[in-house]
Formats: C-alpha cells, sequence, structure tokens
C-alpha cells in the first residue's frame, strides 16, 4: 500500500499526518511503528489519520495512533497539525472546524496570525474518569513509585495526565519516574506524566513523558492538564504560558464548568510517500 503523508510539528511534537479521505488507508499496529521509526520510517511521536465525519454534528474525523502502535484518545498538538493541515489543503474553508475523536468532538479555530486554538473541553478530576485507583477524589493522590512517594493530581483531558509539582524541570527525573508512573498499576490505561515548574502565576516550565512515546519536546494535553492542576492548587492564573522544550503555549481555563482552551503554532516539514 503506497500512501501519501505530511510530516508536521507543534513545538517539535512531531506527527505522520495521513489524509484517509481521498486515499484509502487502514493501519495496524505493525504498520504504525514502521511509520514512526526513526530510523525505519518516517519517524513521529504519533500518527494522525484524518478521516470523514460520521455524524453531521462534525466536520472531520480524527485517529491518532502512539508510536508503539496503540491508539491514543487525544492530542493537543496534534489537533492544532490536524487543523493547519485540513485548511492548507484547502479540505476546509471556515474559520472554525468541530471534529470527532474516540473521546468526543473538539472545536478548532484558525487566528488571523497563523495560530490554532483548540476548545480542548472540559477537564475531568475524578479518579474513575482518568482512570486512576483511588477511593475518593483530592487535589493531591500519594502514589508509591519506585520505593518513594510522590504527590501527584490527576486530570483526564480527554486522555490520562498525572502532574508532578518540581523546583527545577531541568533536574526532574523524567526519564526515571516518568516510565514507573506510567506503567503503575493504579493507572489501568496507563497515563501521561507530567513535570511542572511554576515560575509565578502566569508562566510555568514542562516537562512531559508521554504514554507510549517517552518524552516528548511538547504535549499539549500535558499542558492543559498542568495548568488546571496548578489552578486548583491556588498556584496560576486564568491564562498561563507554558515553556515546553520545544517553544510555548498558552493554555485559558476559567474553573467551574468552563472548557479549557489551548493556543499555539502547527508546522508542516515535508510531504512524501511510503509503501507500508
Amino acid at each position: 500500500m503506497l500512501v501519501h503523508f505530511t510530516k508536521m510539528h507543534g513545538l517539535g511534537n512531531d506527527f505522520v499526518v495521513i489524509d484517509a479521505i481521498h486515499q484509502e488507508v487502514s493501519l495496524d499496529a505493525d504498520q504504525v511503528r514502521y511509520l514512526a521509526d526513526r530510523h525505519l520510517g518516517i519517524g513521529c511521536d504519533q500518527v494522525l489519520l484524518i478521516l470523514p465525519a460520521s455524524s453531521d454534528k462534525a466536520d472531520f474525523g480524527y485517529r491518532i495512533y502512539n508510536a508503539d502502535g496503540g491508539e491514543v484518545e487525544q492530542c493537543g498538538n496534534g489537533a492544532r497539525c490536524f487543523a493547519r493541515f485540513v485548511r492548507d489543503k484547502g479540505l476546509v474553508d471556515k474559520t472554525s472546524i468541530c471534529v470527532e475523536t474516540i473521546s468526543g468532538l473538539i472545536e478548532l479555530a484558525f487566528r488571523e496570525d497563523g495560530m490554532v486554538s483548540v476548545d480542548m473541553g472540559l477537564p475531568r478530576f475524578d479518579p474513575a474518569d482518568v482512570p486512576f485507583e483511588a477511593s475518593e477524589p483530592a487535589l493531591l493522590h500519594e502514589l508509591d513509585a519506585g520505593g518513594k512517594p510522590y504527590k501527584i493530581a490527576i486530570v483526564s483531558m480527554g486522555n490520562p495526565h498525572a502532574v508532578l509539582m518540581v523546583k527545577d524541570i531541568d533536574k526532574a527525573p523524567v526519564e526515571t519516574l516518568g516510565p514507573l508512573i506510567e506503567s503503575h498499576p493504579r493507572f489501568p490505561e496507563r497515563v501521561n506524566v507530567g513535570f511542572m515548574q511554576v515560575l509565578d502565576n502566569t508562566h510555568i516550565r514542562l516537562r512531559v513523558h508521554e504514554r507510549g512515546a517517552g518524552e516528548t519536546l511538547a504535549c499539549g494535553t500535558g499542558a492543559c492538564a498542568a495548568v488546571v492542576s496548578g489552578q486548583r492548587l491556588g498556584l496560576l492564573a486564568n491564562d498561563v504560558d507554558v515553556s515546553l522544550q520545544g517553544g510555548d503555549l498558552v493554555i485559558s481555563w476559567g474553573g467551574g464548568d468552563n472548557t479549557v482552551h489551548m493556543t499555539g503554532p502547527a508546522t508542516s516539514v515535508f510531504e512524501g510517500r511510503i509503501e507500508i
């Protein structure tokens, strides 16, 4: 099967984007791993499939696969690249679109400055929604990992996140602690792990170990999870600049029943064809 693709990235979080509307494409886990392989394939953190909408409530469908071949529910940086792709390819001429993901509908808006804003939906904090094994909701949960206790905030942004506060992001044990928490038995579907350093109430630094991908240069849902967790702890304002290794995002949340909004860039790198 010869597949046409576009390589894109959002702040260095990189994607192979495939139009499955105008070409017939179906991927299994082995094919996804091949596409994502940085030595034998194209190389990416996630593979994104653009599909027809299954109902008149949405403009497109959207499937997301991690580099390990597993399908995931949501990806903020991927959503911005999705929006940029369909706009650049002339698949849509609206200023905003609605897209189906396996975790629900998301709204994407194109800004005049070239940035893309994403309505990421409502954050969910109930342990059952993450999912996370705990007897009741809490601002912080204690978790034993590698024989040491840690305090984590948990939140679902359509996908599961654990957030830890650290004093110095450069010294955070992302490579060692990230995998331990990702596969902790209290997270039955595994979890993305964010390490957050608060600089002031409008600015944080963040590193994220993503399940199935390892540490990435940026994670949009991770940025949302970190900001809403920090706001609930009284540490952050409604609008926060999030500095990731690949660049900056702006995350906005008004608390309560308000949805979370993420704004940032999306960049096309190159196009090609590959036999899979």
